[in-house]
């Protein structure tokens, strides 16, 4: 592979990993805890969407429970979306880069 080529499939590597991470927006992802008790959902940006929270849990003696519940959810959710967000990104990339080892993209996420 010459460098201009070199150099045109890196433009296009750039440009498909800009249009990937704005779309990570749309990858949603969903974690609970408590069996299903607390949700929360978050995006592959790792912004929280929503929290659900089942109204039998909304009780003042609970709230430290509830605290728990949450902070689970939430980085249950986290952790789901970053698989989906690495995925979306490879598949972004596929095929552009020679397999090169130790090329890790992992940081443009």
């Amino acid at each position: 592979m010459n460098m201009m080529d070199m150099f045109g499939k890196m433009k296009e590597v750039q440009s498909r990993m800009k249009d990937a991470q704005e779309n990570l927006s749309a990858v949603t992802e969903t974690g609970d805890a408590g069996a299903g008790l607390v949700k929360v959902t978050v995006n592959g940006l790792k912004n929280v969407l929503k929290i659900e929270i089942d109204p039998d849990l909304i009780k003042p003696d609970d709230r430290e429970m509830l605290q728990d519940l949450i902070v689970a959810a939430t980085n249950k959710a986290m952790s789901n979306v970053e698989t989906k967000a690495r995925e979306q990104l490879r598949q972004a990339t596929e095929g552009l880069l020679p397999n090169i080892p130790g090329l890790n993209l992992d940081g443009l996420m």
